[in-house]
């Protein structure tokens, strides 16, 4: 019984909220299209690394701290 209040009361309160005007909305037709590049162009940027050595470095480094952090949480007793 009471939560069959709680949910009529809440439903009353859904009912309450302003409706969002749908004219007011502003239409993605009036905004220019984006621009097209060249297929040269977007394959020369595909082919050219993101990942640096550097970068491999660091999340190898990042990936063993995780392990070892898991490593040593799973081996831990659990406080009651």
């Amino acid at each position: 019984m009471r939560l069959a209040l709680i949910l009529a009361a809440m439903a009353a309160l859904a009912g309450c909220t302003a409706f969002p005007e749908v004219e007011a909305r502003t239409s993605r037709a009036d905004e220019p299209a984006p621009p097209l590049l060249p297929l040269d162009e977007l394959l020369a940027r595909a082919g050219t690394p993101t990942v640096t050595p550097e970068t491999q470095a660091s999340l190898e480094a990042r990936a063993a701290a995780l392990r070892a952090r898991a490593a040593s949480l799973q081996s831990a007793p659990a406080e009651p």
